[in-house]
């Protein structure tokens, strides 16, 4: 079994996964859309965060399986 690596670079290693994720989905979400307005635009950077979240549980309860 490997030694956990310390608390801090965990940290700082789900906070740069769940950053990707919610770039990764931010990004779709421009793109799927046909005009981007503000309004558009917020509502889909803040609707990613949550679900940035859930992608990174999702994946760390598959890889603990």
């Amino acid at each position: 079994m490997r030694p956990r690596p310390p608390r801090a670079r965990r940290a700082a290693r789900a906070a740069g996964e769940t950053a990707l994720w919610w770039a990764v989905l931010t990004g779709l979400w421009l793109v799927l859309i046909q005009t981007v307005d503000r309004l558009e635009l917020v509502v889909g950077t803040a609707a990613a965060l949550p679900v940035a979240c859930a992608a990174r549980a999702a994946r760390l309860a598959a890889a603990h399986r």
